[in-house]
């Protein structure tokens, strides 16, 4: 391939290209510059430069009997646009769509405002140039005043929008963590569309599972009360805090939330969980709401 290989794995995998209506075994192979699917009588190599989107866990719907663990790539040849198909056992998979986001989006630099907001207040922070470095379940911007990461695991929202930086509208990612129980925004503005849709499907990768949850989620006005009064105290608050009336009532909605792994006891009273953290961007920050 001309480059080291950074993933070398045996699974099933699918290309227009491959001869074959279905996915079959085949090998698959990562460097820093191009992805290669292979199978016994023929290849496709995908130059990474040309992948425009990475879909985990979702396949097209004609070939949704075929596969479980899997990974989409979609990718532009010849004018048009389109999708290979990866499977695998499933820590290989995961390890393989952590490599191929690092492989699409290294040495990208992006502008970062950190934090812009902290629980819903405005900061004073200014953008900064950083470079994005991609790790298990994390991502680091590097390269600036003060650099920064943001486990997956804590992002509750993103948005894919424009923000005008230098004069220039550019594309941008809002999104929204909860180190600490604070809630910051960072934003980050990117050099071109194709970098917006890969960094947003990173960020969003370990928050998608919990937010099906949330989405099936219809919580009560009373709920939604409560949760609201934890929200507003930080993201933890005893039960006075929170008393919506009668105390014995409110303590009763505290257990539905329990239940619903909405909340948890903290050290200093009742906390968000991430899922409540969700239900709060979901319902309480939602325009209708």
């Amino acid at each position: 391939m001309g480059e080291s290989v950074v993933a070398d794995f045996l699974g099933r995998v699918y290309a227009p290209d491959l001869g074959c209506d279905e996915p079959v075994p085949g090998r698959v192979l990562l460097s820093q510059r191009r992805l290669v699917l292979a199978t016994d009588e023929t290849k496709t190599t995908i130059p990474l430069s040309s992948v425009f989107d990475v879909v985990a866990g979702q396949v097209p719907g004609d070939l949704r009997s075929f596969f479980s663990d899997s990974v989409t790539v979609a990718f532009e040849r010849d004018g048009s646009r389109r999708a290979a198909l990866v499977e695998g056992d499933t820590a290989e998979v995961d390890r393989f769509v952590r490599q191929l986001f690092t492989a699409l989006v290294a040495d990208v630099r992006v502008t970062v405002r950190h934090p812009a907001t902290v629980d819903g207040r405005v900061t004073d922070a200014s953008d900064h140039t950083a470079t994005v470095s991609l790790s298990t379940g994390a991502i680091r911007f590097e390269d600036r005043p003060d650099p920064f990461s943001v486990e997956l695991s804590s992002v509750v929202d993103s948005e894919r929008t424009r923000r005008t930086v230098a004069g220039a509208e550019r594309p941008a990612l809002v999104f929204r963590h909860v180190p600490d129980a604070r809630t910051v925004t960072s934003v980050v503005t990117v050099p071109d569309e194709r970098v917006l849709t890969l960094l947003g499907r990173y960020v969003e990768l370990a928050y998608e599972d919990v937010k099906a949850e949330v989405e099936s989620f219809d919580p009560t006005e009373e709920q939604l009360e409560v949760l609201g009064s934890i929200y507003s105290a930080g993201g933890e608050a005893s039960v006075a805090d929170v008393v919506t009336g009668d105390v014995t009532h409110t303590s009763m909605v505290l257990d539905t939330l329990r239940e619903a792994d909405l909340v948890v006891d903290g050290d200093e009273g009742t906390a968000l969980t991430r899922k409540g953290q969700l239900v709060v961007t979901a319902h309480l920050e939602s325009p209708d709401a």
